[in-house]
């Protein structure tokens, strides 16, 4: 599975014009992951931001082993229970990445509270896409997967688990009442609510979200 195809989705998705290409800012070496983010967990994604004088260096680290087991079981061909932790773990890379880079160039400030929140909506949005081209119909029990009983990392400190947990339980209530796409008009309006909905600041979206 290439990462380009997972970039262009989320492009095509909320209607994203983007200069930066992932590839681009991709490595797979876990020793320069380290290095550059020296005390950080041993996870296998992780975007790595260090921002200073108004200018970013980024890069987004992926496990090589992740990529060849994605590779050889790609997603987008068919999504099963034998690829959805890997896809979730690849997609939420490039969501975050996505994300940063479209906001970066308009000078708009990201919290890592909303990488966490639009990367969760991402994951869901998208794997509901792929289910239903892939099976004709729409996925049963997708929100229970990916937001009931998250599992977090047990050497998470008690602010990096707040913040999981609250990304979560926001992304759950929005997911849970987006219109179903079930015709030409709902898929119309759907996409015009993730579209605005990627385009409000954190405290819009959280608004947003309370006040449905």
């Amino acid at each position: 599975m290439q990462l380009c195809k997972l970039e262009g989705l989320l492009h095509e998705l909320y209607a994203l014009e983007v200069d930066y290409a992932v590839d681009d800012f991709l490595i797979t070496d876990a020793a320069v992951a380290s290095s550059l983010d020296s005390g950080g967990r041993k996870i296998d994604e992780k975007l790595l931001i260090a921002e200073a004088d108004g200018e970013a260096d980024v890069a987004l680290y992926l496990e090589q082993e992740l990529l060849e087991r994605l590779e050889r079981r790609d997603p987008l061909t068919r999504l099963d229970a034998d690829n959805l932790a890997d896809f979730w773990a690849a997609l939420e890379g490039v969501s975050h990445f996505t994300y940063y880079a479209w906001n970066a160039a308009r000078d708009k400030p990201v919290s890592l509270f909303e990488l966490e929140l639009q990367g969760e909506v991402d994951k869901f949005v998208t794997t509901e896409m792929l289910l239903r081209a892939q099976h004709g119909r729409e996925p049963s029990g997708l929100h229970g997967w990916l937001f009931d009983a998250p599992m977090l990392d047990p050497t998470l400190d008690d602010e990096e688990r707040a913040r999981y947990r609250r990304a979560n339980r926001y992304a759950a209530k929005y997911c849970r009442r987006l219109a179903p796409a079930r015709d030409a008009a709902a898929d119309a309006a759907r996409q015009r609510e993730l579209r605005q909905f990627y385009r409000l600041s954190q405290g819009s979206k959280v608004a947003h979200i309370d006040a449905e």
